[in-house]
């Protein structure tokens, strides 16, 4: 396989992540960084938010899963240099979500056929209509990390920062990056905005050209 091609399905089930290929994940989700695990914690957490999002279960061993993946690839291969981490991540995310999908299907049985105690639990059918949304939320997370690439790196880092975190932790992570700055708060939103708003068009241009 080339480097940076689309990953096949896991056969290798009794492969185990071990020091030596974390720490190659670690290196190459820094891109020549030193984050010092920061950027690995954060596609951690995007991941689990993408399952989360398609109602998997359970979300954070799939997050796992796929880096796990990940890191089973660039130890095979040494290096994945035609495509950025994140967008390779989200790539091989796609194809555990695919199997999970799959799994799940195999694992529908008749309602009427399962006894009474069983019935509460019973593990709902995907429907064709979820799939099709899957696909169309597929290519609009494509393109978001295409239009985030193509930011200047202190515009990306900027807009990252400014949505991470939730609610308190959001607030003071922005005063901080307005302190750092040396801007005010005012100009820190409306800096965001405005690449919030470039993003918007490039995702949607690039969903028309998809089209």
């Amino acid at each position: 396989m080339k480097n940076g091609s689309l990953p096949k399905p896991d056969k290798k089930k009794d492969w185990q992540l071990n020091a030596n290929a974390f720490r190659q994940l670690l290196l190459w989700l820094d891109e020549g960084g030193d984050s010092g695990g920061e950027v690995y914690l954060e596609m951690r957490r995007r991941l689990v938010s993408y399952f989360d999002r398609k109602n998997c279960l359970p979300v954070e061993e799939l997050a796992d899963e796929t880096l796990n993946r990940v890191a089973r690839r660039l130890e095979e291969e040494g290096a994945i240099t035609d495509t950025t981490p994140a967008h390779y991540c989200y790539i091989v995310a796609k194809f555990v979500f695919l199997e999970y999908l799959r799994q799940t299907e195999h694992r529908q049985i008749s309602f009427d056929e399962l006894p009474n105690s069983a019935q509460q639990t019973a593990i709902p059918a995907v429907l064709p209509e979820q799939v099709e949304e899957t696909a169309i939320e597929e290519k609009r997370l494509l393109c978001f990390e295409g239009c985030l690439q193509n930011l200047e790196a202190d515009n990306r880092e900027l807009i990252i920062q400014y949505y991470y975190g939730e609610q308190r932790v959001k607030i003071d992570n922005r005063r901080a990056m307005a302190k750092r700055l040396q801007i005010t708060m005012n100009a820190l939103t409306i800096r965001a905005c405005r690449l919030r708003d470039q993003l918007e068009t490039c995702v949607n241009n690039c969903l028309g050209r998809e089209e």
